[in-house]
């Protein structure tokens, strides 16, 4: 999720106070990849610890004067440590500054990389903690002070162990204290690095920047692991956040008690308004239950799917191109695997991670049943919903296994979103629909960058064959045949060319395309159809089994599901509300439909299952539209009208 880091050097280091602030600068700058919507840092000398924060890009706030002043004022006093925070919001507004990082509280100061799920529960089942906050570091930082304050325990390294065993979720934290003099580094996913050079020790979230800093004996916190840092003399206790594991803990020592300071400035807070359900407004969405359209006697897709053609019995072209899936068998899989598995903890293959049901069950399936070390990896491009990063950091904290995000501008990218949207409702065509999520197809392009920083061979995307969506391309007057191709990014040189022209050709005639949006589109169009794709891809081996992936994750997992829909597919993707509603609105169908057919295909689901499975996944929305609505500003009802006006591709009789 977010980026974390810090140093602390020795009290006869004599380090350049320039050099220390430089390299504290690099860390910002490295770790904003991570979040760019708010940033901070906490500084502990031997008579302060004072913290500074704004709800802005760390790039920015690192020029501030302001920001020099305050780290300036600190950097000729040794022994010194620095915890930073570079925030992708999950939890809590960024507009709150005390929702940000670092965060004070019962004289602790600390840093998380992370969401913990139950934060909710854990305030309400523990009665000794108040809730102050959004964030959920808080509930940390309380169970921490909570559990170090009971001598019974023994060390602050076994109030840690504690803490981690109350918590549910992906955590990966920094913590110093007003009343002793250690540094606390401590992960359930593997999210930490750090490197030692003489009288200078220095930690981030990642790898590649340490490397970056050149730094070369590079040390990794596992998953299960954490540091008790003594800030005088650098001097480390490792330990493990399970019991029987440790080493002997240190000994608590105190030391004078200093004044905790916030240096950051005060700002105005806004608040934004949580989501507003209004009846009048869910009473503006259509869904005609009674559409009398002609659908496929074998499939169940509809008269108004792009490049249909039925036969005399009824069946439609798909389902008689349709070639059943073979799949490769888990063993070919497993020989393939041997020659990258990792031999010892080391990370030996990348996961492109959505948080959503296949690729959740597939980082569970490489790391439990095909015994990998796989990295996570997501691209946040601003419409990933809460509900995906929570699921995120379920599956991350309770299978160890590190978590790289790379954050987006997320504001940058909300405008985007917004003109392409406002340009669309003024000539609203079918083909420019992907525009909306032109954003997020970067994901692809730094998935091989990614690949390169962390020096691993293999990509396993867990894409499912079922799930592809191609009638979005055929809107744009591609009359490409039927294939059974394996990717949804393939298509051919001749494709590619018609819609570049087909793009080009709405530009022409709809200005307001012309907007800043347009490089986000270049460059997704670049990232989906011009990037390479060597992937493996473990669905192609083994079979996809609805029920079973979806049980394993509630039940092993404690997935989460949406409350607005019963289907479990793109429950996590923000823009799947709002481009399904339109299709059905004007077509009558929806991805939903190419899904279930393809199921139908492979003899997964009945006709019968089908259609009674769409009728209720077909639903509106309306708690996703109202998000989506509310997240690039526009306007809820104005919207629906101008897509309800919309000519129908279908006569509903």
């Amino acid at each position: 999720m977010c980026g974390i880091f810090g140093l602390a050097a020795k009290e006869n280091s004599n380090l350049n106070p320039k050099l220390i602030h430089k390299k504290v600068d690099n860390l910002f700058k490295l770790s904003e990849s991570r979040g760019k919507e708010a940033a901070g840092l906490a500084i502990r000398t031997k008579e302060a610890l004072a913290l500074y924060k704004r709800p802005i890009p760390a790039s920015r706030m690192i020029k501030s004067s302001e920001y020099k002043k305050i780290v300036n004022q600190f950097l000729d006093q040794k022994p010194i440590a620095l915890i930073g925070h570079s925030r992708l919001a999950t939890d809590g507004q960024q507009t709150l500054n005390n929702n940000n990082q670092p965060v004070i509280k019962g004289g602790l100061v600390g840093i998380h990389n992370g969401i913990v799920v139950n934060v909710g529960n854990l305030f309400e089942q523990i009665k000794e903690i108040e809730r102050k906050y959004e964030i959920d570091t808080e509930v940390i930082l309380d169970l921490v002070k909570l559990f170090n304050k009971d001598e019974s325990r023994g060390s602050l390294i076994r109030a840690i162990q504690d803490t981690f065993r109350q918590i549910e979720g992906s955590a990966s934290i920094a913590l110093l204290f007003n009343n002793n003099r250690y540094l606390v580094l401590a992960t359930n996913t593997g999210s930490l690095y750090t490197a030692e050079k003489g009288n200078l020790f220095i930690f981030a979230s990642e790898r590649y920047t340490l490397e970056q800093l050149s730094e070369k004996e590079i040390s990794h916190l596992q998953a299960g692991q954490g540091y008790l840092v003594n800030l005088d003399n650098l001097e480390i206790d490792r330990f493990y956040l399970t019991d029987g594991k440790s080493t002997d803990f240190s000994e608590n020592i105190q030391t004078k008690e200093v004044e905790i300071t916030d240096l950051s400035p005060q700002s105005k807070d806004v608040e934004i308004e949580a989501i507003s359900l209004s009846n009048s407004e869910e009473r503006l969405l259509r869904h005609d239950e009674n559409l009398n359209l002609r659908r496929c006697t074998k499939c169940i897709l509809p008269e108004s799917f792009p490049n249909i053609e039925f036969d005399q019995d009824g069946v439609c072209i798909f389902c008689r191109n349709h070639q059943k899936i073979k799949l490769l068998g888990e063993e070919k899989l497993e020989k393939i695997l041997d020659n990258y598995r990792s031999n010892s903890v080391q990370p030996d293959c990348l996961m492109p991670f959505s948080g959503g049901r296949d690729s959740s069950y597939g980082l569970h399936y490489v790391k439990n049943v095909l015994k990998m070390n796989p990295i996570a990896y997501s691209y946040d491009w601003g419409m990933i919903t809460d509900l995906a990063r929570r699921n995120q950091a379920r599956m991350c904290g309770k299978l160890g296994i590190e978590h790289i995000l790379v954050s987006a501008d997320i504001k940058k990218k909300r405008e985007n979103i917004r003109k392409n949207v406002k340009a669309w409702l003024k000539k609203p065509d079918l083909g420019t629909i992907p525009l909306f999520m032109a954003g997020d197809k970067q994901y692809f392009y730094y998935t091989n960058k990614l690949r390169k920083q962390t020096k691993t061979k293999l990509i396993i995307y867990c894409e499912n064959p079922l799930e592809k969506t191609d009638f979005k391309v055929n809107f744009c007057d591609i009359k490409s045949k039927p294939t059974n191709n394996k990717h949804i990014f393939v298509l051919s040189p001749f494709g590619k060319i018609n819609l570049a022209l087909y793009y080009a050709k709405q530009l022409f005639f709809n200005p307001s395309y012309l907007n800043s949006s347009l490089f986000d589109s270049i460059f997704g169009y670049y990232s989906i159809y011009m990037t390479k794709h060597d992937y493996l891809l473990p669905y192609l081996h083994i079979d996809w089994n609805e029920e079973k992936i979806i049980s394993t994750l509630i039940d092993q997992y404690n997935w989460e599901t949406a409350p607005d829909t019963e289907s479990t597919w793109r429950i996590g993707d923000g823009t799947a509300p709002f481009y399904n509603y339109i299709y059905f609105t004007v077509t009558g169908f929806t991805e939903n439909d190419t899904f279930r057919s393809n199921q139908i295909r492979e003899g997964q689901i009945s006709r019968e299952k089908a259609l009674e499975l769409i009728e209720k996944e077909n639903q509106p929305r309306y708690r996703g539209i109202k998000w989506y609505t509310e997240q690039i500003g526009i306007d809820f009802g104005k919207t629906i009208k101008v897509i309800n006006s919309i000519p129908k591709k279908y006569k509903n009789e």
